[in-house]
């Protein structure tokens, strides 16, 4: 094969990936929108037309230019505190001087980060309990078929059946007149952790439970304490599988969430999804449906930095795709 052959097939396997890569998902996104537009022309609701790509993009518009005029009244108010404070102080310097903290709505962008934060808070806590459990059931044939039943009977409850019995025992629990974060923030935190437990133990446990018996061997060979078995042998050999497991774990985090949020009443996308509906303006429609597509992108791109993560920590880079 000469160069210059060797230069165009080249040439074209760089063109087919860029193709897969980047030409085909926008071909894919442009179709999707025109549907949607088609569709959104024929259905009429009680407020009005169904919004199509036009309105959530003059909502995005108009959710951002709330959200710089918030923090412009914001930092307003926080002026006026200042001088209002260093003018008390100049008449009275024995004066304490109050600062009093901004107490206005939280706009659709501070939501986002709210919703993250509640998210990702509940996540942690769960693989905090979930990967150490699941190696220890992976190891462990007997602890495996001692927990294995109550994994079954648990993994399919709704959020919406644990929402309340975390209520009740955070309200019962957690009393204090002036708490740390928010009962709301509690409830929906640990109602995503209960949620998204299941899918990283049983990732874990089969990661675990399906290692190389010639690993096995090796650390026998060596005879390795158990602390170090699991530091060398357990855990860089199942990190594909646990990694797995977070992903789903993640994923299903973000979509119990919204709904953990609506019931709770915690500041976040769930939130604000049901006071638009409950609001019922002509607006809502499209601002509600510029929030789904928000929720998203959102947990798309949780996904793609799960997936990151796994291509660094992962040994078999075939497994994160």
């Amino acid at each position: 094969m000469t160069a210059l052959q060797l230069n165009s097939a080249q040439f074209k396997l760089a063109l087919n990936k860029v193709t897969n890569m980047i030409a085909l998902p926008l071909v894919g996104i442009a179709i999707f929108l025109i549907l949607w537009s088609m569709a959104a022309d024929r259905i009429d609701t009680s407020l009005g037309k169904f919004p199509g790509p036009s309105n959530v993009a003059t909502q995005m518009s108009t959710l951002y230019d709330e959200h710089v005029a918030e923090r412009v009244k914001a930092e307003a108010f926080y002026e006026r505190q200042e001088k209002r404070n260093a003018a008390r102080l100049e008449k009275d310097p024995t004066y304490e001087a109050k600062v009093r903290n901004y107490t206005g709505k939280e706009t659709f962008f501070d939501q986002i980060i709210t919703s993250l934060i509640t998210v990702m808070s509940g996540f942690l806590l769960a693989a905090i309990i979930a990967i150490p459990l699941g190696i220890a059931i992976g190891l462990n044939k007997t602890l495996n078929t001692a927990i294995n039943p109550i994994i079954q009977i648990f993994k399919p409850v709704s959020p919406l059946a644990w929402l309340p019995l975390v209520t009740m025992v955070v309200s019962a629990l957690y009393v204090s007149q002036d708490p740390i974060v928010p009962k709301s923030f509690v409830n929906s935190m640990i109602t995503v952790s209960l949620c998204c437990l299941w899918p990283m133990v049983i990732n874990t446990s089969v990661g675990v439970a399906s290692i190389d018996s010639d690993l096995v061997n090796v650390s026998r060979v060596l005879r390795l304490p158990a602390l170090k078995h699991v530091q060398k042998i357990v855990i860089p050999a199942s990190i594909p599988m646990i990694f797995t497991g977070m992903r789903l774990s993640l994923s299903v985090a973000w979509m119990v969430l919204i709904a953990a949020e609506m019931l709770a009443q915690n500041p976040g996308l769930g939130k604000f999804v049901w006071d638009e509906f409950q609001n019922g303006s002509s607006d809502s429609l499209s601002r509600i449906m510029t929030a789904v597509i928000v929720i998203g992108f959102i947990g798309f791109l949780l996904d793609r930095a799960m997936l990151q993560l796994q291509r660094l920590a992962s040994w078999d880079k075939a497994s994160a795709q």
